[in-house]
């Protein structure tokens, strides 16, 4: 008598109908937690971004102007007269894109008399927006925040 070692279709479907709904149950709470980290990880870089500048700014006794931006922390500025207190570069790396793969924002003043904005636009990469597509970091001051 010879015995069949193999599975029949019947019990593969079975299966697979587990596998799918298990997924079904773990998949979007996986995914919520990817758009957490990422929130997270934006807010983390926005603080790094910050120390530099601020770290610039005791340097040159200012931070960058909107024409300069924030390029001023791995380049020297192009004025001989303040290329000499310029002690940078301010960023180990490059610097980096927002965890949805756009640019930060600059500009000078920021609100409530910070004296810049520097934030990102969220996973949507416009203004505004609300839970993952809000706006994050140092706002600028004429940005209205919406919720």
């Amino acid at each position: 008598m010879q015995l069949n070692k193999g599975f029949t279709l019947l019990e593969m479907l079975v299966v697979l109908v587990i596998i799918g709904l298990l997924a079904g149950l773990v998949g979007p709470e996986l995914l919520g937690n990817v758009d957490g980290a990422k929130v997270k990880t934006a807010e983390t870089q926005i603080k790094m971004i910050k120390g530099a500048i601020m770290t610039l700014r005791l340097d040159m006794g200012r931070v960058p102007t909107n024409e300069e931006g924030l390029t001023l922390l791995k380049n020297p500025p192009v004025d001989e007269n303040l290329k000499q207190f310029w002690k940078g570069p301010y960023l180990e790396e490059d610097l980096p894109l927002d965890p949805w793969h756009n640019s930060y924002q600059y500009s000078v003043p920021g609100a409530d008399n910070r004296p810049f904005a520097l934030y990102s636009l969220g996973a949507d990469g416009k203004l505004g927006g609300s839970d993952y597509d809000a706006d994050l970091g140092y706002l600028p001051p004429s940005h209205i925040k919406l919720n």
